[in-house]
């Protein structure tokens, strides 16, 4: 039976979870990165970032002090309970104080801080409904260091997929050693400049070992993660071959005299974690293994 004492203790969980104990797949390319560094100070940065993570599952103490704001991606699928906005927001103040999160949700303009990461569309939800026999939930904690350096352009559509390009070099170059790399590039093409923006943070979502569907699209990514990381940010800004761990592109179709290009970067702990609620109560941890 769903109720909203379960997806609370669910979103507490997931909480847990994100901030200790990254994805498979963003182990995978940092360990792989390790292992094709060739020089010795990236790689040291390399070996401490894969220290940091073991230390936090073993002890269970969050990998980075930024544990973020708390973006929720929530399917309702057929069941839907009522008040689950009410759930997940007592599910993230429970956490702030259990895990600990450290409190980052404040007022924008007063910076009144009520010390539980909950306010005014805080934790920020996005729902969707769909045909599936379960809720499925997942969280994005987002840290401030990648996404102070986001980015929007509304390009003409004569700058094309060049211009695309030259947008995205030139928010690596600038963004350089702010966003704690190696990162991830999240990727938003077209819609209109809300939407463009939506789709470059879903993509984040996305495993960085897993294309997009549609050929051109997963060349372009492909080409974009190939050049970047010729031009030698590296590890922490200090140089070396890993300034990217992967480029994930989200595209809409768009007005034919517009061309919205969004950039949502993630630093290297690319934090999620999600879990799938059944109608009989039962849990099932999607991103993590649960013992």
């Amino acid at each position: 039976m769903i109720n909203k004492t379960l997806v609370k203790n669910v979103v507490v969980e997931l909480l847990r979870l994100a901030v200790t104990k990254l994805p498979a797949d963003i182990e995978e390319v940092l360990q792989k990165a390790y292992e094709t560094e060739e020089g010795s100070v990236p790689k040291m940065q390399l070996k401490t970032i894969l220290d940091n993570i073991k230390l936090a599952e073993e002890t269970g103490i969050p990998m980075c002090q930024d544990t973020g704001i708390h973006i929720f991606y929530v399917n309702t699928g057929k069941l839907g309970i009522e008040n689950i906005e009410d759930a997940i927001r007592n599910g993230v103040a429970e956490a702030t104080a259990k895990v600990p999160l450290r409190p980052n949700a404040v007022h924008p303009m007063t910076r009144k801080n009520p010390g539980n990461n909950v306010g005014e569309r805080m934790p920020y939800i996005n729902f969707k409904c769909s045909a599936n026999d379960y809720i499925e939930i997942t969280v994005m904690p987002k840290g401030a260091g990648s996404e102070n350096m986001s980015s929007l352009a509304m390009l003409t559509p004569s700058k094309g997929i060049k211009g695309i390009k030259e947008f995205v070099l030139n928010t690596v170059l600038k963004a350089g050693s702010n966003p704690c790399p190696p990162i991830i590039l999240g990727i938003g093409i077209g819609g209109s400049a809300d939407i463009s923006m939506k789709l470059a943070k879903e993509s984040l979502l996305r495993p960085v070992n897993k294309r997009h569907s549609d050929k051109e699209i997963a060349a372009l990514e492909e080409e974009l993660y190939r050049e970047i990381n010729k031009i030698g940010i590296g590890p922490m800004g200090l140089g070396g071959k890993t300034t990217l761990l992967g480029v994930n592109i989200e595209y809409g179709y768009c007005h034919t005299a517009s061309l919205p290009v969004a950039i949502n970067i993630q630093c290297w702990a690319a934090r999620r974690a999600t879990a799938r609620i059944y109608k009989n109560g039962k849990v099932e941890y999607i991103s993590h293994k649960k013992s």
